[in-house]
């Protein structure tokens, strides 16, 4: 029987002892929501670098034109970076490539996650491939659903995204153990519009300010992409 646990920010991590738990990382504005996009679209795979330096670093180990390199920090996209969200980044020709990608909050948290047994970059766009997949594969370990907020902040969005997977969660794994966190959120998820939750949210009204609805709203679809995304080594691959 799984333990279900929700992480309300990525910093939550540090006090946590990882080893033998299964953790699924969470930005659904948009780090992970883009992870998804790029794979589910041709990329190769996905090298998340917690800042851009690091990101510069892996792209220097890659052959010149195999790979895209994007990212943001705190919002603003890098100097010589592709915009980091998911549209945008459809249509940077990620096929047959990897992504190099850096964000400040999506990539940091899954870099924190590196001490688990397994960790999955996941969004509501592939919510349903990675709750029977972890199921399938962890059915007694501890999951831990963990948002990545902004900057040792909350974010109404992620905790939403996180609720999704509970409510999914609960619905394949009835017996599971949910702590309150994760109970919380499901009711958020339950009984809320996903689109409205994601506009209304800090970073959704800063997107839609930026003229991004169109991004906003695909990171809002739920369950509309079948493959998961597992950290292997340096990597965010496919599992097939």
């Amino acid at each position: 029987m799984p333990k279900v646990h929700v992480l309300l920010k990525k910093e939550e991590l540090d006090i946590q002892r990882l080893e033998g738990k299964v953790v699924i990382v969470l930005d659904i504005l948009f780090a992970t929501s883009s992870i998804v996009a790029a794979l589910a679209n041709g990329a190769v795979g996905v090298i998340p670098a917690p800042d851009g330096t690091a990101a510069l670093a892996q792209a220097q180990t890659l052959e010149p034109g195999s790979f895209v390199l994007s990212g943001e920090w705190h919002a603003d996209t890098l100097p010589g970076f592709v915009h980091p969200t998911p549209l945008h980044l459809l249509r940077a020709g990620l096929a047959g490539r990897t992504l190099v990608y850096s964000t400040t909050n999506g990539t940091v948290a899954l870099s924190k996650a590196r001490g688990a047994a397994d960790v999955y970059a996941a969004a509501l766009l592939n919510a349903e491939a990675t709750v029977r997949h972890v199921l399938e594969r962890h059915p007694d370990q501890v999951i831990l659903i963990v948002c990545s907020g902004s900057a040792d902040n909350f974010n109404l969005e992620d905790f939403y995204g996180a609720g999704y997977f509970v409510s999914l969660l609960r619905r394949h794994a009835a017996n599971a153990d949910f702590t309150d966190a994760a109970i919380a959120a499901e009711l958020l998820h339950d009984h809320n519009d996903g689109l409205e939750v994601l506009r209304r949210a800090r970073v959704g009204r800063m997107m839609l300010a930026r003229g991004l609805d169109e991004e906003v709203a695909y990171a809002a679809r739920e369950s509309c992409i079948d493959l998961v995304a597992r950290l292997e080594g340096r990597e965010l691959l496919p599992v097939v």
